[in-house]
């Protein structure tokens, strides 16, 4: 979850319309109209992308008057289908998968459980991707693969790329090729299948 505490604001007298804001927002909350860019402040989860890549400094995060809680509650869902979907995407529930906001493996699940089916929509529901927005992509793609669930990025976007690969998926004549420079890969997946597959805290 995350707590929204910003938003942004827009000076209509320095923006030129480049679509750069909307093209980096990671919950698609950036917008045009009249060939200028409008924030949908609902949607916005203060994560200050627009700011920070506007050619034009035409972008400032200001205080909401009342912040607003990103979050998805696991009470009333099927926790059992939760596991088996982080399971599956090899993550342990209650795994974080996103350092900035402390999001965890069960509450992606839980999303798209709920019906998400792309990453910004994840984002929107969770806060997940609205810190850094370096590597949490990552396993938002892995457990939507393991949904059955293939997102198509938005175009011209540059909110996401692709999926990358995983220890499980590293091939055996490159695990061969680096064992004798250092690298030990079985060692680590038999370490990361430790941490998937380990008690769920109160609920052995």
């Amino acid at each position: 979850m995350k707590l929204v505490t910003l938003m942004p604001v827009i000076d209509s007298e320095k923006c030129k319309g480049c679509k750069t804001c909307v093209r980096v927002c990671p919950v698609l909350a950036m917008n045009m109209e009249e060939k200028l860019a409008v924030a949908d402040l609902d949607r916005c989860r203060g994560c200050a992308d627009c700011e920070q890549r506007c050619p034009e400094y035409a972008i400032s995060m200001v205080d909401r008057p009342e912040p607003v809680m990103a979050r998805v509650e696991l009470e009333g869902l099927n926790y059992e289908k939760i596991s088996e979907l982080c399971l599956k995407a090899r993550f342990h529930p209650e795994q974080i998968v996103c350092y900035c906001t402390a999001t965890r493996a069960d509450e992606v699940a839980g999303a798209i459980l709920l019906g998400a089916r792309t990453p910004d929509d994840i984002s929107y529901m969770t806060g997940i991707r609205t810190g850094c927005k370096v590597e949490c992509i990552q396993p938002i793609l892995r457990l939507l693969e393991a949904a059955g669930i293939v997102p198509v990025p938005v175009p011209g976007g540059w909110q996401w790329y692709g999926r990358t690969v995983t220890a499980w998926e590293i091939p055996e004549h490159v695990k061969q090729k680096y064992a004798s420079r250092g690298f030990y890969f079985d060692e680590d997946i038999e370490l990361l299948n430790r941490v998937v597959s380990a008690p769920l805290q109160g609920k052995e």
